[in-house]
């Protein structure tokens, strides 16, 4: 079993920032996969970023590439998603996965309870 808590959510101004936090518990950090996926309000669950074990391999969804920025530390068990130029389409509750694969069209079976962004003026 794996336990994920996100945290760094909040209300950001159009073209503000954000750092979201996922803090993992149970198994090995080591051994997963880390991932961000979003869902907005009547909006089918998107993914965001997802970084490879150790950190060496990452991957975006097309609509954050060049903005957001996924890393993690694993002395941490901790995976970070940096999110620059936020617009009111990033609005959504965003979800950290833990996956044993890098195949994000299917997540693992981890998941966080989600934190909100709200992008606003």
């Amino acid at each position: 079993q794996v336990q994920l808590v996100e945290s760094g959510g909040g209300l950001v101004q159009p073209g503000g920032s954000l750092r979201l936090s996922c803090v993992a518990s149970g198994r090995p950090f080591s051994s997963y996969s880390m991932g961000w996926f979003r869902q907005a309000p009547g909006k089918e669950r998107e993914f965001v970023a997802g970084i490879s074990r150790i950190g060496t391999r990452t991957t975006y969804g097309d609509s954050v590439k060049g903005r957001f920025t996924i890393s993690r530390d694993n002395a941490k068990n901790t995976v970070y998603l940096q999110m620059n130029s936020l617009n009111a389409e990033d609005t959504a509750v965003y979800y950290c996965n833990a996956s044993p694969s890098f195949i994000w069209s299917r997540p693992g079976d981890y998941w966080g309870q989600g934190t909100q962004v709200t992008v606003s003026s």
